[in-house]
């Protein structure tokens, strides 16, 4: 008689934290945020909700560990003495290590997380903005400008280029450009031709350094 194999009848498969988390990046980068449930991460894995709750406790703590992944393999640059150019260096690591990751911005604008990973780029802005003789609830106020500047930038430019993938067709504001009247917008008028190479230049660091530069100068 074959021996009972009942004990491994319905047993879950085993799976360990990075490969949840790795199952979770992939949902969230092909499908969205809003598509990330357990349900459909235990299928993605090949388990269980059940067996899921036993790693992660919900879709929040989930995140948080997508987010702090995401944080520890972002870049570290080398910072300047000056601690304007620090600002700008750390503001821009932070937006080239988030600009392939369009959701991390959609969840950091949307819900109160913050991935402990990511603190040391907090860290050194704010430190910077001290040094430069902002009193530390100053520099916080600085710091979340900058932030709201890079993630506003970054939003945009996401939304656009999806747009593009999306449409060939010419967007309303080329059409409104295209047919601008000279006497009520002159200014306007003068470089609606350029409208959508001017708009499209990267100009990211050079508007970061000049916000940095004005919040600082305020002392």
């Amino acid at each position: 008689m074959p021996k009972s194999t009942s004990a491994q009848v319905g047993r879950p498969p085993k799976f360990s934290r990075a490969e949840i988390v790795a199952a979770a990046g992939r949902i969230v980068a092909a499908e969205g945020v809003a598509r990330l449930t357990m349900r459909r991460l235990a299928r993605e894995i090949g388990g269980t909700p059940m067996a899921l709750y036993h790693h992660v406790r919900d879709k929040e703590e989930l995140l948080l560990l997508l987010l702090d992944d995401h944080a520890e393999r972002m870049p570290r640059p080398d910072l300047p003495d000056d601690p304007l150019d620090r600002i700008v260096t750390v503001a821009a690591a932070i937006r080239d290590g988030l600009a392939d990751c369009p959701w991390i911005v959609e969840v950091l604008t949307a819900d109160d997380l913050m991935s402990e990973a990511a603190l040391w780029y907090v860290e050194h802005i704010v430190a910077a903005a001290v040094e430069a003789g902002l009193s530390p609830e100053r520099a916080v106020h600085a710091y979340r400008a900058i932030w709201h500047y890079t993630a506003g930038d970054l939003i945009v430019r996401t939304a656009a280029a999806r747009r593009l993938a999306d449409d060939e067709r010419p967007t309303r504001r080329e059409e409104v450009f295209a047919d601008l009247d000279a006497a009520a917008y002159p200014h306007l008028a003068r470089v609606a031709d350029r409208w959508e190479p001017l708009t499209g230049q990267d100009t990211y660091r050079r508007s970061l350094r000049a916000l940095a530069a004005g919040l600082l100068a305020e002392g």
